[in-house]
């Protein structure tokens, strides 16, 4: 796949039409206050992390990020308005399906078993989890 290097910003983007997008943590945090509070400006999301968190973030900052976020097309913007409002453009649901099938990939040698197995192991799932996982396992054996 040929990669664009927009010199701009200094970062890799792929060409139009791919939708394969990898947040960086810090991307991160601001797509999950979208996802989160919906649509938002730089101030309200740049509030929004200050409150949950101890570190200081600069406005600055949070305006830089949503700018290369924009560029790398992961946030939109509606710029009818002297406020810019961002909008989300990877979904949550997208997100955690890429880090997820990264994660099996790259720490696990592709085996999602062994990523639930080492979950299960570490962690005491609830009551209403187990049901939820026996449920999704009825399902996939059902689709066979």
């Amino acid at each position: 796949m040929r990669q664009c290097l927009d010199k701009k910003i200094g970062q890799y983007k792929k060409p139009l039409g791919m939708k394969e997008m990898k947040p960086t943590e810090s991307e991160l945090e601001i797509l999950k206050v979208l996802w989160d509070h919906g649509n938002s400006t730089v101030r309200q999301v740049h509030e929004m992390l200050s409150a949950n968190t101890e570190k200081e973030i600069g406005y600055t900052t949070v305006l830089k990020l949503m700018q290369i976020m924009h560029a790398k097309g992961l946030l939109s913007r509606d710029e009818t308005n002297k406020t810019h409002i961002y909008k989300a453009e990877l979904s949550r649901t997208a997100a955690e399906q890429q880090m997820v099938s990264k994660f099996i990939k790259d720490m696990f040698d592709g085996s999602a078993a062994r990523l639930v197995m080492q979950a299960l192991g570490n962690h005491r799932a609830s009551d209403s989890e187990i049901k939820k996982i026996k449920q999704l396992l009825n399902d996939l054996e059902n689709k066979k």
